[in-house]
């Protein structure tokens, strides 16, 4: 007798990785997973933070209507405007050093309603 709850399943393959429960396929080739973007409130939300980085200062932009592929193309815009690093980790956008200013001034354009958060 199984006491396994929900539809279980292979999560892992040493072919393709890790699997999606929903569709059973590759997470690379999942599409019930991009099908929508996250969701938003309209608002694009950009503020600096330190929290769990030694100190060091980051901007996160957060709250972008947009798909996971659009995203990490407007990440690359913004770290290159900014000539820094960073990265994109769900959803949010980070990028090295305090660039609050200039990334609210790169967003304007694309018609989104942009806010500066935090202090």
């Amino acid at each position: 007798m199984s006491k396994q709850k929900g539809p279980g399943g292979l999560v892992y393959s040493t072919e393709h990785g890790r699997m999606c429960p929903a569709c059973r396929q590759p997470v690379d080739a999942c599409s019930c997973a991009k099908a929508a973007p996250p969701p938003s409130d309209g608002v694009v939300r950009v503020s600096r933070e330190t929290k769990g980085r030694k100190g060091k200062g980051v901007t996160l932009v957060k709250g972008v209507p947009l798909d996971e592929t659009a995203l990490l193309q407007l990440g690359k815009q913004l770290r290159t405007a900014c000539g820094s690093g960073g990265t994109v980790k769900d959803g949010v956008i980070e990028i090295q050093g305090d660039h609050v200013e200039l990334v609210m001034e790169k967003l304007k354009p694309h018609g989104w309603t942009v806010k500066r958060a935090g202090g």
